[in-house]
């Protein structure tokens, strides 16, 4: 029993009609999923203006501001001016922030900006969160300073009107991009903090592209629909949440929501080839995204500050997503019965199609289960073109998978999942029938479905939808006797239902995992690839005519010629330039006990720039535990520079106390241990403390990682929980942003900036110590140390391996 669901006169005529109408659907869905215009300076007093904020933005983002850097003072300075200027309550939180991760504590002296706007009968607060510092290579004109400027301008809105019943707090905080110490600060000591209430967190991740709501609070039902009633453009959907709630990123809104916090994160995410780079500036900022972070912020601190916070108290999570431009929205209530009746509306159409002859239950149980391998085609073919393009163009790699212009790549990647789902069909069109075909590709969906109802509610409607529509609009073919060009109409539901939702779902994923990822995109596209794979029956000779050989390779010597050649249009379109640049990463590093420097690079074939530096593999000069992963190096001349000390306050038991100071201008200092710990407490005086649980160790080097990050020029004290081992070596690497202190060092060209690694792009200075628990020589030289001023350096000269 094979068969066709239904077929039509004109079928080439049919067919073009239905490409065009997809096409069609596709590119409507991107018009109206963009960005908004941005509005002049000479805006209305009431609206948001890009305009206004941009000159904000240019007074505190033209250089880069990591935490403890000159420019993040005077970034903090500005602002909180600003915010007092306007009349709020202004504080500046002086605190130790800190996070751990594997084999890893990070510290930080953070300063964060707190402003209130008091309500006039409050029944809670609204947090407004951003970041105010950058990264290190970049001056993060849109991470996060296209948020904090948009705060101000949304302050000065508010102020114009009357005032808010609830109170409006400001967060600007600092050290987000060390691991989110600001926040993590604010909410263990700030008795803000600590109260609650509603959160509005921004963020960026690209330079361009529309305001999406990418992650909310449990039980967001009440939020998000107060969202999508309230901002004048709503961008983003449930699957984002579902998504992002899976994956190991964090930012500011993750220890506020942990604290207790209900809320919505927002995020741009296009053109994330220059985020954390130094192509984040202002030049780069696409105004619309500011105009669209800016308009929904103004929008939801007038309408969350006017609302009984109370009645947001919600028990589930709602499913919301954009069709052809307007936002729809249904409880989790719905999701198990859409996703139900999704399934029993595919295993109608079996049934249907069995009784009509139409297909076999074996020729369909063999349709479902071959689809996988389309799929896992496509993810395949995905992964290896990109390990192709790396190793055609190493430089890709340091990209991450998010190059400046992917286009080429992205489209070759369509048509190998085009490539991958045709060829399925035609190769088993014969055999199975296309009943069986475009049934078994609708089971998946209804599967998918059910699986995602349970596992992810979010994304249910991504397969449950198109499923449901696409089965119904099947047995209305089957049943009914209408016009051909009704049935055909009527045949587009599920493929036009999943047009609408998931091309926009891969270019998302493009852009947030980039092309390193690239599988995940193909596999979105070959789901959609098989929801549409039965329109191709239009293009198609009757069943009872057998294919010309000739005709059966020309699909995919066209698919893999066409590949091919996007694949070469991608290496000219995406070749560096100065707006366009490649990465590198190179740093500095001098043992101060030796004297001996060097230059080093994690790249895999560094530029020829960076090959002036570096010219081989050999790290064994390198100070012990400093390497990290297989890097280049090359001989440097040492610098005049003060050298960081470990000052031995108590080492009994497992407790290891130190006071670690950095010298003169150093922003951070990282201390290496060759054993893992537990446990790290750092203080820094008036600023205070902050403890952390370690748990695991550091790949590629020494097994732990401690940082202090904008350390005080007196030092501070760090505190680890360390094994009862009778040896232990540290390494402390007192860190100074720029290399431009080395003599001989010469600027990169424009058409290369410094990579996104951490230890990038710094002068480091180290010191190596050694501590052998019943040594009688450790004895003696700590001995010699005063009280209370005990240090590794004595037995640094004693331990020659060291």
């Amino acid at each position: 029993m094979i068969g066709k669901l239904f077929d039509v006169p004109r079928r080439l005529l049919a067919g073009s009609a239905a490409l065009l109408a997809l096409a069609a659907v596709i590119m409507f869905t991107a018009m109206t999923d963009s960005t908004m215009q941005p509005l002049p300076a000479t805006a209305p007093d009431d609206q948001f203006s890009a305009g206004r904020a941009l000159a904000h933005l240019k007074e505190f983002a033209a250089v880069p501001r990591p935490i403890g850097s000159p420019a993040g003072d005077q970034a903090r300075d500005y602002l909180a001016g600003q915010l007092r200027a306007a009349g709020l309550q202004v504080e500046i939180q002086r605190s130790v922030g800190a996070r751990s991760a594997a084999g890893l504590a990070t510290f930080g002296q953070v300063d964060n900006i707190v402003g209130r706007l008091p309500g006039t009968g409050s029944t809670g607060t609204v947090l407004i969160a951003a970041h105010y510092d950058s990264a290190a290579m970049g001056p993060g004109a849109s991470d996060d300073g296209a948020a904090v400027a948009a705060m101000l301008e949304t302050v000065r809105a508010l102020r114009g009107g009357p005032g808010p019943r609830n109170d409006i707090v400001l967060l600007m905080s600092d050290g987000e991009e060390d691991g989110v110490l600001g926040a993590e600060a604010f909410v263990r000591e700030h008795p803000l903090g600590k109260a609650g209430g509603v959160l509005l967190n921004w963020e960026a991740r690209g330079v361009s592209g529309p305001s999406l709501l990418f992650e909310t609070s449990a039980n967001n039902a009440r939020l998000v629909e107060t969202f999508a009633g309230a901002v004048p453009a709503p961008r983003g959907h449930s699957a984002m949440v579902e998504l992002y709630r899976l994956l190991p990123n964090n930012t500011d809104f993750t220890p506020l929501a942990k604290a207790g916090f209900t809320g919505m994160n927002f995020a741009y995410i296009q053109r994330p080839s220059l985020y954390h780079t130094a192509g984040d500036s202002i030049a780069n900022l696409h105004p619309g995204s500011l105009q669209h972070h800016g308009s929904n912020m103004l929008a939801l601190a007038r309408t969350f500050g006017d609302t009984d916070l109370r009645t947001l108290a919600s028990d589930h999570d709602v499913t919301y997503f954009r069709a052809l431009g307007t936002m729809i929205t249904y409880p989790a209530g719905l999701v198990w019965p859409l996703a139900a009746l999704a399934a029993v509306a595919v295993a109608g159409l079996a049934l249907l199609a069995r009784v009509k002859r139409l297909l076999s239950l074996p020729r369909l149980i063999a349709a479902t289960v071959s689809a996988v391998v389309p799929l896992a085609a496509s993810a395949g073919l995905a992964q290896g073109l990109w390990e192709l393009l790396v190793s055609w163009r190493p430089a890709y790699d340091l990209m991450g998978g998010l190059l400046h212009r992917p286009q080429p790549y992205q489209t070759a990647i369509a048509v190998l999942c085009a490539l991958a789902v045709l060829g399925w069909y035609l190769l088993l069109r014969r055999r199975l029938g296309p009943a069986a075909l475009t049934v078994g590709a609708l089971t998946w969906f209804a599967g998918l479905g059910l699986l995602c109802a349970q596992v992810a509610p979010g994304t249910s409607f991504l397969f449950a939808l198109p499923a449901l529509l696409g089965a119904v609009g099947w047995l209305a073919v089957v049943l009914l006797r209408t016009p051909a060009w009704a049935r055909t109409v009527v045949a587009m539901l599920g493929p036009v239902t999943a047009a609408m939702l998931l091309p926009s779902l891969a270019g998302d994923v493009f852009d947030g995992m980039g092309l390193a990822l690239g599988g995940v995109s193909a596999l979105v596209l070959a789901l959609f690839g098989l929801v549409v794979v039965p329109v191709a029956e239009s293009f198609l000779p009757d069943l009872a005519a057998r294919p010309k050989r000739a005709t059966a390779l020309a699909v995919p010597l066209t698919a893999l010629l066409l590949t091919a050649g996007l694949v070469a249009a991608g290496f000219v379109v995406d070749d560096f330039d100065a707006d366009r640049p490649r990465r590198t990463h190179l740093a500095y590093v001098m043992n101060a006990g030796t004297r001996t420097a060097h230059w080093v690079s994690a790249d895999a074939d560094p530029a020829p720039w960076t090959k002036r530096y570096v010219s081989g593999h050999d790290t064994s000069a390198l100070p012990p535990g400093y390497a990290r992963g297989t890097l280049w190096t090359g001989q440097a001349p040492a610098i005049a520079a003060e050298s960081p000390r470990a000052d031995v306050l108590t080492y009994r038991g497992d407790t290891l106390k130190l006071r670690v100071t950095a010298g003169k201008g150093t922003r951070s200092v990282t201390l290496r241990l060759d054993q893992p710990i537990t446990h790290a407490t750092a203080s820094a005086g008036r600023f205070g403390s902050a403890s952390v649980p370690v748990t695991g160790t550091r790949v590629g080097t020494w097994p732990t990682e401690v940082r202090f990050r904008g350390i005080p020029a007196s030092g501070a004290l760090i505190t680890m929980r360390v094994p009862e081992k009778d040896r232990l070596r540290l390494t402390v690497i007192a860190e100074t942003d720029g290399l431009t202190a080395v003599p001989g060092f010469v600027p990169r060209p424009p058409d290369l900036v410094a990579a996104t690694r951490e230890d990038g792009d710094l002068t480091a200075v180290t010191r190596s110590y050694t501590l052998t628990r019943d040594s009688r020589r450790e004895k003696t030289a700590l001995a010699k140390q005063p009280a209370g001023r005990r240090t590794f350096e004595g037995l640094e000269r004693r331990h020659s391996s060291v």
